[in-house]
């Protein structure tokens, strides 16, 4: 791990979203280097052991500025409500925007300027748009800042970006995946690591979107285990990278395969898994799931499929679900195969472009206990 030299003793640190996870990190490996830390999260309340709220920023000379708070929903255009779209617009975009440019007086008069966004690199490749536009419209934002005033205030201010090449546990994370989701992930140490090496950088290294692992390559740090959950676990790849793919074994690069709503034979693997599956519903899954799932199959096996968990004792079969479907599953079916055998989990499906999913994203988690049930029968 990046050792503490006290570089930043006596800056002030601007910290957004920092009541926990990435943020929380950052704040107690500057408050450790000697710096006084704001920090500034959903509520006005003195953190218990780092000094200041909101409003007593104003109050401090500041020197860093660290624009982490974020808003997250990961559903389609159609199942998005405005409120959620308002929220991660507010929160991602106008916050950073707005902190940015009233933190910046401030900045210019610090000797070691620096701001920070938590955010990815514009990748425009129509995988991260396809099944979550409004969130990546909301990230690309703050992203969008750093690209313009690091320009606009080149040579005063540095401003850069840093996203992690892993996906990094934090209860965010732990919401999206299932608290499974963490032995794939790093913890928060390599992200406050990578944010600190960047503040000791000249306000001349500036528009820059840095990657966690890439920087503290370049600090000398070789055994990156020690930021690993579980040490020796395939590593979970975060959104925005093409190239983190290659960190999940035998995934491949992304592919998007149009949907075939051909044959619903009652034969081959696919009639097979689900066989298996009806062998496995029972009246605790279904009360304990509570979702009917529609499978739209692409590929060799090609068809509409559907699981009940929410009525009776449950049911499973080809073709339309019998009540409308609260969350639909586009896939290819030797990969659906794979899901339902344990050798592919939703949740990495999902974010290498495998598996699209349409509607209660929960709903794909809690399908992991049934698939755990499956593993000894497929």
């Amino acid at each position: 791990m990046l050792q503490n030299t006290g570089k930043l003793a006596g800056q002030t640190l601007f910290i957004t979203g920092a009541s926990r996870g990435i943020g929380k990190a950052i704040a107690l490996k500057a408050a450790k280097d000697g710096a006084n830390v704001v920090i500034a999260a959903k509520t006005a309340q003195v953190h218990p052991k780092l000094p200041g709220t909101i409003y007593t920023a104003a109050e401090e000379s500041i020197d860093i500025l660290v624009n982490n708070a974020s808003a997250i929903n990961l559903t389609g255009t159609l199942e998005t409500s405005m409120k959620k779209v308002d929220l991660m617009l507010g929160v991602n975009l106008r916050g950073t925007y707005l902190t940015s440019k009233l933190c910046i007086p401030h900045l210019l008069k610090s000797k070691n300027p620096h701001i920070l966004n938590l955010s990815p690199p514009l990748n425009l490749n129509p995988i991260w748009f396809k099944n979550h536009t409004a969130y990546t419209m909301a990230k690309y934002g703050m992203s969008m800042c750093v690209l313009g005033m690091a320009e606009e205030f080149r040579g005063s201010i540095a401003v850069n970006a840093l996203w992690p090449k892993t996906a990094i546990h934090t209860a965010a994370m732990d919401m999206i995946g299932g608290a499974e989701v963490g032995k794939q992930c790093r913890n928060v140490d390599i992200m406050s690591d990578a944010a600190y090496a960047i503040f000791g950088k000249p306000p001349s290294y500036t528009g820059n979107f840095v990657i966690d692992e890439e920087i503290l390559k370049t600090e000398g740090i070789k055994d990156f285990d020690i930021y690993a959950v579980a040490p020796g676990n395939a590593l979970l790849p975060d959104f925005f990278l093409d190239e983190a793919e290659a960190l999940v074994q035998n995934m491949g690069d992304p592919v998007v395969i149009p949907v075939v709503k051909g044959s619903t034979a009652a034969s081959g693997p696919i009639a097979e898994t689900f066989n298996i599956i009806k062998g496995v519903l029972n009246p605790d899954i279904v009360k304990s799931t509570g979702g009917v799932y529609k499978f739209d199959l692409s590929g060799e096996h090609a068809g509409v499929w559907f699981i009940d968990m929410k009525n009776g004792g449950g049911s499973a079969g080809s073709g339309e679900p019998p009540v409308k479907a609260d969350v639909i599953m586009t896939m290819d079916s030797a990969d659906f195969t794979k899901m339902f055998a344990g050798k592919l989990k939703p949740t990495m499906a999902f974010m290498s472009g495998k598996l699209m999913i349409k509607g209660d994203m929960s709903l794909a988690i809690k399908m992991e206990k049934m698939m755990s049930m499956m593993k000894s029968k497929l």
